[in-house]
């Protein structure tokens, strides 16, 4: 039987190695993939899980996540793209992460300009109330694609959709990001 989130923190806040067992055993496979995609490594991916474990280690306590799973995911993709940068991981295969980013850059201002305007706090929040706005199946497609960084046909596969709906979507809501992005902040 699984373990709650709430267990495994309380397991974090005791010091209680299981911690480190249950965590790999909930999210494991899926922070592996998610950084996979992203060093484009089996190997490098579990350099990067084992990373995200220590910090989630030495975080636990003073920090108490709400969402355990965000805060995990959001952990193993920082520490991948970190991994990533440092590694050159272009150059080795790794380029899926560069497409996902590159295809949301058409929506924001160039950083000099969103930095003069808004902070990164604001920035998360206006960007987190954009996808509340969004359809279920626009926000689910979105947040598979520069969350969690699935190629369009993997997207398209989970969903039950077509390849096109997928692409339709994506480009829909990148306008809609933009248009939005723009009536916020600039």
């Amino acid at each position: 039987m699984p373990v709650e989130d709430e267990q495994i923190i309380a397991l974090y806040c005791a010091r209680d190695e299981r911690a480190l067992n249950e965590t790999s055993v909930q999210y494991g496979t899926l922070c592996r993939q998610i950084a996979g995609r992203i060093l484009g490594s089996d190997e490098d991916a579990e350099e990067c899980w084992n990373d995200v474990l220590l910090r989630v280690w030495n975080a636990i306590p003073p920090e108490k996540p709400v969402h355990f799973l965000s805060y995990l995911v959001k952990l193993t993709r920082n520490a991948a793209l970190n991994l990533s940068e440092k590694a050159h991981a272009e150059k080795r295969g790794g380029k899926l992460v560069f497409v996902a980013l590159d295809e949301l850059a058409e929506c924001l201002p160039a950083p000099d300009d969103i930095e003069e305007q808004v902070s990164e706090a604001e920035l998360r929040r206006i960007l987190r109330d954009f996808i509340r706005t969004l359809p279920e199946d626009a926000r689910n497609i979105f947040i598979l694609r520069y969350v969690y960084l699935l190629p369009v046909r993997e997207i398209a596969e989970r969903c039950g959709i077509g390849l096109s709906k997928v692409k339709v979507s994506l480009h829909r809501t990148r306008k809609a990001l933009k248009k939005h992005l723009g009536g916020d902040i600039l």
